[in-house]
């Protein structure tokens, strides 16, 4: 049907709805009621979907038409690898769940509008259906090539993209069967034909080293290498710090300055200092000035806000600042003058902050310290460690006691302290996995933890009260549904949370979380709980951190690998200088807003791209490890098996149809499967011995089997 025809029908039909349609109808009722001959039935549907996608009207779950009632939202499509979905609307606090036969043709991450369907509502997850799609989310996919005589198909590695892309062999760029490629979609098909698409980039085969992260790397459109212009830039700031750098800044030099880090850290970014006059701490913390050499507005600046922050993956960093800035001139390297922006806070027996400074300054490092250094001369007492770093060693005694009186206050007031082991994956020098074990944080690191953590106050704090635009970081109180559901979820374990008529306080869950250390079920429990909490994010209204139990937080103390932090310094140093006047204050006002909103975009990504790349790293691990045994502890427990965690980490399913001995059950209300003749069960925290039976990269599964003692 022509544009013109279709206009015309529309207004004809979407008349009678609101004029005469009292009770909703099904296309064939509607057909006969306007009497529209049968072999005009087509066009009368393609008018109904026109004017569906338009929300003029809607559809029932049943299919009747009626006019729009407004329910309209608009969101972004999350797909789900069965084919449904769910859309994310701002403001809303639960997804709209979209089911398979209501997606209509809208594809991951795509920008669509939805109706709401009847029956949502009253605890019950509303639903939805997509009736336009207002913006493609993706034109490129990272995929698998299958190449056949005359054409070819491209599979998309994320199982979220459900359909093979069709790729005419004129279009393969000579792509070959086991091809990792960059496939662009031409054509999004419909709801009989398949996508189509041309290959733009061959980024090697399957089996070929580094392909496998290079995928993910393209998957998540991480942008790895810096133009010749930026690196440009970089060569005429990277200079020595001169004597003309240094003037009008608080010269620290000969203050007992240490850095200390993971033994593999380049980018250098905070020093510490630490004295003690009497009852009271004196604590610097020194953040390498990245803003003296990243100006506002240059290609450089430009580049790490499109990139927000750092990316760590198995085997590589994708920094947000190229390598010469953040290993040279801005890491904090032992023996070198380095610019800072210093938090420098004197501190109570108590804990409390009586006193601060933040200023410019300069300093020098003594000493370039590892967490495992230190963590031999104050826990494991090591006489060798001692001996060489013999001057420094009162200073270190002073940070674990200051660490600790900090942990203490925060504790006391409701700091969750989430203890997760990190996964450290090792990997050869063809990128295959050869050790995988739990990172485990210690003395050493939680003294960087609890320093950096009331430096970011403070200036969080401080900036708050001068009323100035700044970027805090938040964590909004998590949403008192998730947490009723949580609640009776543990009570199973006979633990129990107070809920307050409208939320629950951080020291609530703090007070499970010790009540569960040590348990079987602490892990569960832990996940759960930190599951039901909303994600932390960046933004220009300081609303508080649940989490940390702060009213005043930021992020200031990694300009290097995080550009919120680096904002944070442009504006600190504004303001220091004098040069936060009205226009100053307009500007930052203007652009934060959307500063705030990218990182935490950027932030996610990273996050996602970072799971991923451990995710296949560790089924890789295990595929070579068919057959194999190991003992685990039951992390998880569905109707379609449970779940073992290794303990380096590593977890995969036992699958109810694997377990030959009986028929099992789940038992919903104590989270166990039970055995119906036999009544064995298997239940969380419990010990089992698996052999590793199966793996799928690109679903990143590792299935286990139970192996009988």
């Amino acid at each position: 049907m022509d544009k013109e025809k279709l206009q015309e029908r529309k207004q004809t039909i979407y008349q009678f709805i609101c004029d005469e349609l009292y009770v909703p109808m099904k296309t064939k009722e509607m057909a006969m009621v306007l009497d529209v001959p049968k072999a005009q039935r087509g066009e009368l549907q393609e008018v109904l979907d026109s004017l569906l996608a338009d929300g003029k009207i809607e559809v029932s779950v049943k299919g009747k038409y009626s006019k729009s009632q407004g329910k309209f939202l608009t969101g972004e499509f999350r797909a789900h690898p069965r084919g449904f979905g769910f859309v994310t609307v701002e403001g809303e606090d639960e997804d709209i769940f979209i089911p398979e036969s209501q997606t209509n043709g809208a594809f991951h991450k795509d920008t669509v509008r939805v109706a709401l369907l009847p029956g949502g509502g009253g605890g019950k997850r509303k639903e939805g259906m997509v009736t336009k799609i207002l913006a493609r989310g993706t034109s490129q996919i990272v995929c698998t090539y299958e190449k056949s005589k005359t054409f070819g198909f491209a599979v998309p590695d994320n199982p979220k993209f459900g359909k093979d892309i069709f790729v005419p062999q004129e279009r393969s760029k000579g792509a070959v069967t086991g091809h990792k490629v960059v496939v662009e979609i031409t054509d999004f098909g419909g709801k009989d034909r398949k996508p189509e698409g041309k290959v733009v980039e061959i980024l090697g085969h399957i089996n070929d080293p580094g392909t496998d992260i290079l995928s993910i790397v393209r998957a998540y459109d991480l942008p790895v290498e810096f133009s010749g212009k930026i690196m440009n830039q970089v060569e005429n700031v990277a200079k020595e710090v001169s004597s003309a750098d240094m003037a009008g800044r608080m010269d620290l030099r000969d203050w007992q300055t240490v850095t200390i880090d993971g033994e593999d850290a380049k980018d250098l970014d905070d020093a510490i200092t630490l004295t003690k006059e009497g009852a009271n701490y004196k604590l610097g913390v020194h953040i390498a000035d990245v803003t003296n050499y990243v100006q506002e507005h240059s290609a450089l600046d430009m580049e790490a806000l499109k990139r927000g922050t750092s990316v760590y993956l198995v085997d590589r960093v994708i920094p947000m600042l190229p390598h010469a800035l953040s290993n040279g001139i801005c890491s904090l390297n032992a023996g070198e003058d380095r610019l800072a922006l210093s938090c420098i806070m004197t501190i109570d027996e108590k804990g409390n902050v009586t006193d601060h400074v933040i200023a410019e300054t300069v300093i020098k490092v003594d000493r370039r310290m590892s967490y495992t250094s230190v963590k031999k001369i104050l826990e494991d007492r090591d006489e060798a460690e001692i001996r060489e770093y013999e001057e420094l060693v009162p200073m270190f005694e002073r940070m674990r006691d200051l660490a600790a009186i900090l942990r203490k206050k925060r504790m006391k007031r409701g700091s969750i302290d989430f203890d997760f082991p990190e996964t450290k994956i090792q990997l050869d020098e063809k990128g295959v996995p050869v050790k995988i074990m739990p990172y485990d944080r210690n003395v050493a690191t939680k003294i960087i933890e609890d320093f950096m953590l009331i430096a970011n106050e403070t200036v969080a704090q401080d900036y708050f009260w001068q009323e100035l635009p700044f970027v805090y970081r938040t964590h909004d109180n998590p949403d008192t549904e998730k947490i009723k559901k949580l609640a009776t979820f543990i009570n199973n374990f006979g633990y129990t949370i107070r809920v307050g008529q409208d939320e629950v306080h951080p020291k609530e869950l703090q007070k499970l979380l010790q009540k569960i250390d040590g348990t079987p079920e602490e892990a569960l429990i832990s996940r759960l709980t930190l599951r039901s909490m909303k994600q932390a994010k960046y933004t220009t209204v300081s609303t508080g951190h649940f989490g940390l139990a702060a009213n005043y937080y930021c992020h200031f103390t990694s300009p290097i690998r995080r550009y919120p932090d680096l904002q944070i310094h442009r504006i600190i140093k504004d303001n220091l200088r004098g040069k936060m006047n009205e226009k100053k204050i307009e500007h930052y006002d203007r652009i934060l807003p959307e500063v705030a909103k990218h990182s935490s975009e950027m932030e996610r990504r990273a996050d996602e791209a970072e799971r991923e790349t451990e995710k296949l790293k560790k089924v890789e691990y295990m595929e070579s490890r068919i057959g194999e045994v190991f003992e685990g502890v039951i992390s998880g427990v569905t109707e379609w098996g449970f779940y073992v965690e290794l303990p380096n980490t590593i977890e995969g399913l036992v699958h109810v149809t694997s377990l030959l001995d009986d028929y099992y059950y789940y038992n919903e209300s104590t989270y166990e499967l039970v055995g119906e003749a036999t009544n064995r069960r298997y239940k969380l925290g419990q010990k089992v011995q698996v052999e590793v039976v199966g793996t799928d990269k690109m679903m990143r599964t590792i299935d286990f089997a139970v192996v009988e003692k």
